[in-house]
């Protein structure tokens, strides 16, 4: 009988360890598959923007969605990162020239470490007396943080290059595994590697013990110390984590831009870092990914095709945050959950009634801005999804306002149905 049960369990841990690698497995194919897909330069671009983004996200989740510290200035640590590795790239750069020194010896595609020990070293530094403080304190401390770093990069030009920045050669150095990093296949396959160990690190931090009292410090950080734990002592380990990892993709950027300038350092990357973690969602771990590629695309498609792109950003980040504080992967692992409990099929008309009133609300939304931009430069038509309508029209203004008022009926009509299979 102890045999069979033996065996059991060691067939069910099987199991378990096979559905735990099948993610990554996925994600590692997903990256591979990528290049054979998109092969123009500007897929590239956009799909290194979206890897760095990537890291950049998910170490900001460290902070927020796991420490439950609110954090304004996580930037510091991104640009830090990216000055640091900039700095050694420059370094190797002449030492490629003597041929010789510890430089002549690094080769760039490590950058990413530099860039990770930078920023490191600054959470060090800063952490254990900004960490004695919590909630809004503690957002406020990295509130000025950021904007004192941000204003010494204009102030210290030797350091940080002032408003030009500084510029760096990833084409110098020892090449590994034949990236010369010339083309943009061999900058993506690096921003893929680096992506990948980055996800892979920050999702084993989470199965650590400090991962776990993390979340305790969140949820509840008076009972942790009244076992024992100083929620000071682990936050400050989470904070260095953080910028560690915050660094790394600013590393990454180094080498994918081969520019870095103050305003790498300021409060706009440090509320992109919260609005693509919030959009994803800051309670699930592949949430920032989810909203890092989402605000990536968004912020680089939108343009094309409305000159309200960074409204249209604004009120989703305000929508998700007042009606979805659990974000696009929260609402994922809500309807899962439903499925794994045999409720879906109950939930499930109310759920698509108020997806269908979203849709509603938001393309009526779409529709009045564009007419409000149209009326105030002066264009002849408005095209919302194909549909033409006039600026100077009131065609454009009935269909946006009836969209409007239908889905808020449709939303008001399904909420009942909603709350109570809830």
């Amino acid at each position: 009988m102890s045999d069979d049960m033996t065996a059991t369990m060691i067939r069910s841990n099987q199991r378990f360890a096979l559905r735990g690698l099948v993610p990554w497995l996925v994600f590692a194919a997903v990256l591979l598959i990528l290049p054979f897909i998109f092969t123009d330069g500007f897929s590239f671009t956009l799909m290194n923007a979206i890897g760095i983004n990537i890291v950049f996200a998910l170490s900001y989740n460290m902070l927020l969605g796991q420490g439950g510290m609110l954090s304004f200035g996580h930037a510091v640590f991104f640009g830090l990162g990216s000055y640091a590795a900039m700095h050694a790239m420059i370094a190797i750069d002449d030492a490629s020239y003597a041929g010789e020194g510890f430089w002549a010896h690094v080769p760039v595609v490590a950058m990413p470490l530099i860039g990770m020990i930078g920023g490191g070293l600054v959470a060090l530094v800063l952490g254990w007396p900004f960490c004695r403080r919590a909630g809004t304190a503690f957002a406020m401390i990295t509130l000025g943080l950021g904007e004192m770093i941000a204003a010494a990069g204009q102030m210290f030009p030797s350091v940080f290059g002032g408003e030009a920045g500084i510029y760096g050669n990833r084409m110098v150095g020892p090449q590994w595994f034949g990236l010369e990093l010339a083309q943009a296949a061999d900058v993506y396959w690096f921003i893929a590697f680096w992506t990948f160990a980055g996800v892979l690190a920050m999702w084993a931090f989470t199965r650590t013990p400090l991962g776990r009292m993390s979340n305790a410090v969140r949820d509840n950080a008076d009972r942790l110390q009244f076992i024992g734990y100083q929620p000071r002592n682990i936050r400050f380990l989470v904070f260095i984590a953080s910028g560690s990892f915050g660094g790394l993709a600013g590393g990454m950027a180094a080498v994918n831009y081969e520019i870095i300038t103050p305003e790498s350092l300021g409060l706009i990357p440090s509320g992109l870092a919260l609005l693509m973690a919030a959009v994803g969602g800051l309670g699930v771990f592949y949430g920032p990914i989810v909203g890092a590629v989402l605000v990536t695309l968004m912020n680089s498609l939108l343009s094309d095709y409305s000159d309200a792109s960074i409204l249209y950003v604004g009120l989703i980040f305000l929508s998700i945050v007042m009606f979805a504080p659990r974000g696009l992967a929260g609402g994922l692992e809500h309807i899962r959950a439903a499925y794994r409990e045999g409720s879906l099929a109950r939930r499930l008309p109310g759920w698509f009634g108020g997806a269908v009133a979203v849709l509603l609300i938001a393309l009526g939304l779409i529709i009045v801005i564009e007419m409000l931009f149209a009326g105030h430069g002066g264009g002849d038509t408005v095209n919302v999804f194909g549909i033409q309508f006039q600026a100077g029209g009131a065609t454009g203004w009935l269909a946006g306002v009836a969209a409007l008022v239908v889905g808020v009926l449709v939303m008001r009509a399904t909420r009942k149905n909603r709350e109570v299979n809830a």
